[in-house]
């Protein structure tokens, strides 16, 4: 528990194996749910997850036969085990049956945490690009009520994306504008950030089913979150890659979100100011 707040943590990953299990266990300690999602990797990622948690349970001393149960979806996110055992598990390893991208794996993981009870739930990936000694400077602005999700932001000043590419800067700067054209949140900056940080009570009135699968989901989301009335804040960070690739080509990756963009704004457009009803 943070501050009052119980926190969850969501870990997608694909194709994360020599990193997952040591971003798991980078992860602070007031964590009180973590909600690992293999998106149906290809290599030995789900091995070392299911690893990891067997170490944990011999560790905590556990021998009930429920102590390792995993919990599988398919790969749209939509599809959750009846299974309830997991709900007092600190890591709850889930592997989606086919791949469905990124933004089907956080889906999963903010379906389960919302079933598990927590009252903000962050997102942090599983290649190690992301520091977890700041993920209380995401959580924030939404555990002290400031904004209903909270996004790192690498663009802030030139010092803070030292290690980005030219290219990878350009794009990701290219993506700023687009976005904040299409989701009406003007202040913000680096859309494809995926630390991320967002309340309960904002994520149960969003339609994740709706919600972009792969890469896009990032900025459909912020989309959704304007078309309801939802506050956003940025919070400084410094850009980090080591020895991961990225799974993102922006040379195709721009002209398929400036479609999905383009359409996304005509859609909160109507949202807010088509689809009301008039009071009675």
């Amino acid at each position: 528990m943070y501050n009052g707040t119980i926190i969850g943590v969501v870990v997608p990953a694909y194709n994360e194996e020599g990193f997952i299990s040591g971003v798991i266990d980078s992860l602070p300690e007031y964590v009180d749910q973590v909600f690992v999602i293999d998106d149906c990797s290809t290599d030995g990622t789900w091995t070392e997850i299911k690893e990891y948690v067997d170490t944990e349970v011999k560790q905590a001393g556990v021998t009930d036969d429920s102590a390792g149960e995993i919990v599988v979806a398919d790969g749209a996110g939509t599809t959750i085990s009846e299974s309830q055992t997991f709900l007092d598990k600190r890591i709850v390893p889930v592997r989606h049956q086919t791949n469905g991208g990124r933004g089907a794996a956080i889906q999963t993981g903010y379906e389960l945490a919302l079933m598990s009870g927590m009252d903000a739930i962050a997102v942090l990936d599983g290649d190690g690009q992301m520091d977890p000694n700041i993920l209380d400077e995401i959580l924030d602005p939404v555990v002290e009520g400031k904004a209903d999700y909270a996004k790192g932001n690498r663009l802030i000043s030139r010092r803070h994306c030292a290690q980005m590419s030219n290219w990878r800067f350009f794009g990701n700067a290219l993506l700023t504008i687009l976005t904040k054209i299409a989701s009406g949140h003007w202040k913000m900056r680096d859309p494809q950030n995926g630390y991320t940080a967002i309340s309960a009570t904002a994520l149960e009135q969003l339609s994740l089913n709706d919600l972009f699968d792969d890469y896009g989901f990032l900025n459909d989301m912020l989309i959704q979150l304007d078309a309801n009335g939802m506050t956003v804040q940025d919070v400084p960070m410094e850009a980090f890659y080591g020895d991961e690739s990225s799974g993102i080509r922006y040379s195709s990756f721009v002209p398929k979100l400036s479609l999905l963009l383009v359409q996304g704004y005509i859609w909160r457009l109507q949202q807010k100011y088509l689809s009301r009803t008039e009071p009675e």
